[in-house]
């Protein structure tokens, strides 16, 4: 079965404002009293918080930010739909509380986080550049813990090669997981030196505030020299493992999507080059695509030796 070829179409695209979800805008905006809104409980839970953190510019790449209309509202999450608008127009029946991160696996002491568990560890902020396969881009400021920060924590043991991680699965709230367009439940992984560099980040909040549903509530992984979809949205587990595991796109179509998808010019898709990217809103607007997505001179060190075109 072949991935619905989502490639970016003039004539597909509608201006993002029509998509932004608009009770997410009525509620981060104050404006849900004015409109005479009335929330049930269960939406109530949904409101977004503002998060305090400090922004840590070590790793900024001095690049404008993208419209958080635009983030909000263009998005991959396959369990909502396959269009960028799906998720910003199903996403708000998805339950973020109670949460529970499970952690297990090769380690010396399993744990579960709680949501609230996680929201009271110290948080920072990052400006990362976003990079998704069909070739476009963003920069987001992002939310978050160093991955590393949970890893001390559950003390992963010598045999913990690998990080797997686990989507959730809600059949009520996520129209598309019937169509079995992927094998459910969502997995990503990475190398666990991939996941302990201090890049990668255990992400719940974007532009000073807790994540919005269609971009990953309540947590999900940002690893920004990598294709976006191996972040992986709505985490219920995270397991240490010692094979290498085997992911959702990769189960698909393993000469489309690698293990390793790190951001590289020279290893095109099958089905369109990745040497240049497209900034939305522009739709013609274009730029060189940089390896590891801007970040070479911090991870490039950990494919020393390895041939990139073989392990994409």
């Amino acid at each position: 079965m072949r991935r619905y070829d989502d490639r970016i179409r003039p004539s597909a695209i509608t201006p993002p404002e029509i998509f932004f979800n608009r009770r997410q805008f009525l509620i981060t905006s104050g404006a849900v009293a004015l409109a005479g809104t009335s929330l049930s409980e269960a939406a109530a839970e949904q409101i977004i918080k503002r998060l305090d953190a400090p922004l840590n510019p070590k790793h900024d790449l001095k690049l404008k930010l993208t419209d958080r209309k635009i983030v909000t509202s263009y998005n991959n999450f396959y369990e909502f739909g396959s269009s960028k608008s799906s998720p910003s127009t199903h996403a708000e029946k998805l339950r973020t509380r109670p949460w529970t991160v499970e952690v297990t696996g090769e380690v010396e002491k399993p744990k579960v986080f709680g949501i609230e568990d996680i929201l009271k560890m110290p948080l920072q902020e990052r400006i990362y550049r976003f990079r998704c396969v069909e070739a476009w881009s963003m920069v987001v400021p992002w939310i978050g813990i160093e991955f590393n920060e949970i890893a001390k924590i559950v003390a992963p043991t010598s045999r913990a090669k690998y990080v797997r991680f686990t989507s959730v699965m809600q059949p009520e709230a996520m129209p598309d997981l019937k169509r079995k367009l992927l094998d459910w439940p969502y997995t990503e992984g990475l190398r666990i030196d991939e996941a302990m560099h201090p890049l990668t980040l255990l992400t719940i909040g974007l532009y000073g505030e807790t994540l919005p549903n269609q971009n990953g509530a309540p947590v999900r992984m940002v690893v920004p020299w990598k294709y976006g979809f191996k972040g992986a949205k709505s985490i219920v587990r995270i397991e240490f493992v010692e094979e290498q595991p085997i992911t959702t796109w990769m189960k698909l179509g393993p000469d489309e999507y690698g293990f390793y998808s790190n951001v590289n010019p020279d290893v095109s898709h099958p089905r369109w080059s990745q040497e240049r990217e497209r900034v939305p809103p522009s739709l013609f607007a274009t730029q060189d695509t940089l390896k590891f997505n801007g970040y070479a001179d911090d991870v490039a060190a950990l494919y020393m030796g390895m041939d990139l075109q073989k392990n994409f």
